[in-house]
């Protein structure tokens, strides 16, 4: 079969033939039809140092997809909530192990041993691959194949924006990337007030205007206090969505935030940066750290918004902005690697 490979140690990846999986016990067979391309796969490609701290090449590549179950392993569940062939699906690509003290806890999104889709196991840019049965989400048939390819990031803006109520809050979303302009569609759903959206590029400030954001602030030119002047805010933001991992964006949304603000912070800094402690502490500000999606508790909440609203499904979808064949896979990474798009799927039925 058609795999996109990281076959040593270095910079790049080759699409080539490798033998086909079979599923273990336990596990699932799923054809894979889109794909979706993340920060991640072009760290994996540069192999910068995070990629030579985490790979152990050769590997296939990719964890953020939609396919069709093809073979069930041995020992499958068969009940009601079991899995068929032919059924549709997206997955959750962290792999947990479901001993240490949080996954028997109900915290499997905090595993202490968790294995990645496309990082520590063969991923997702693939004809197939073989994932365990947990980890498979079956879609309703209103799901099309593009959307259900981004539930992966999609679930990372959910958590996010759902970790703290936004019912008539302020909310300040710093970073406009795809994640980014999710979370603004979906904090316009769950009934935010205000949605600002702040980033440096146009094209993605365009975008979440498009998806309801109620002003999209390129904070190379504008500062965020302006934002809320426009508005006739008379305090600062309830709640923040910290998608950029900018140094600069931490600073000026604290100092943007009302006393007892809730931010949610998901974004990854480059390096470690200094905070404002003080202010932090007098405005009894709560910062909480994002990662992955709950499980399952946020895939849950993904489908049944979805399920419930056309206009949602149609501004998540239009965070897709370029579509690519597999073959396609070099011109797919230097879109997605330019920083001026939305989401860039790949095809692989």
């Amino acid at each position: 079969m058609r795999a996109l490979v990281k076959p040593s140690a270095g910079p790049g990846l080759v699409l080539t033939d490798v033998p086909e999986p079979s599923p273990g016990p336990g596990e699932v067979k799923i054809r894979v039809l889109r794909a979706g391309l993340c920060g991640t796969d072009l760290h994996i490609q540069a192999w910068d140092d995070w990629a030579a701290s985490m790979l152990q090449p050769p590997l296939v590549v990719g964890h953020e997809f939609y396919g069709e179950i093809v073979e069930l392993g041995q020992g499958v569940p068969g009940d009601r909530y079991g899995l068929q062939v032919g059924q549709r699906c997206s997955v959750e690509g962290h792999v947990v192990c479901g001993h240490c003290r949080n996954c028997r806890a109900g915290r499997r999104h905090m595993c202490v041993n968790t294995s990645n889709l496309g990082v520590n196991r063969d991923g997702c840019f693939a004809d197939y691959v073989v994932v365990p049965h947990s980890n498979v989400w079956v879609q309703p048939d209103l799901i099309d194949p593009d959307l259900g390819a981004v539930f992966d990031p999609l679930g990372n803006a959910v958590h996010t924006a759902l970790s703290f109520p936004l019912e008539g809050e302020d909310v300040l979303i710093t970073g406009a990337g795809p994640i980014g302009v999710m979370a603004a569609a979906v904090a316009r759903h769950a009934g935010a007030r205000y949605v600002v959206v702040t980033d440096v590029s146009a094209p993605r400030l365009e975008q979440a205007r498009a998806v309801g954001a109620d002003l999209a602030v390129d904070v190379s030119r504008e500062r965020i206090s302006n934002a809320q002047r426009r508005l006739g805010m008379t305090e600062g933001f309830d709640v923040v969505l910290e998608m950029s991992g900018s140094p600069r964006a931490m600073s000026e949304l604290i100092d943007n935030c009302t006393h007892g603000a809730k931010v949610a912070m998901l974004g990854l800094p480059a390096e470690p940066y200094a905070i404002d402690w003080g202010k932090v502490i007098t405005h009894m500000i709560t910062l909480k750290g994002i990662y992955g999606r709950e499980m399952y508790e946020t895939w849950y909440k993904m489908t049944a918004m979805l399920q419930t609203s056309q206009l949602l499904r149609d501004r998540i979808r239009s965070v897709i902005t370029h579509r690519f064949p597999a073959e396609q896979w070099e011109q797919a990474f230097a879109a997605a690697r330019s920083g001026e798009v939305g989401k860039v799927i790949m095809d692989w039925s």
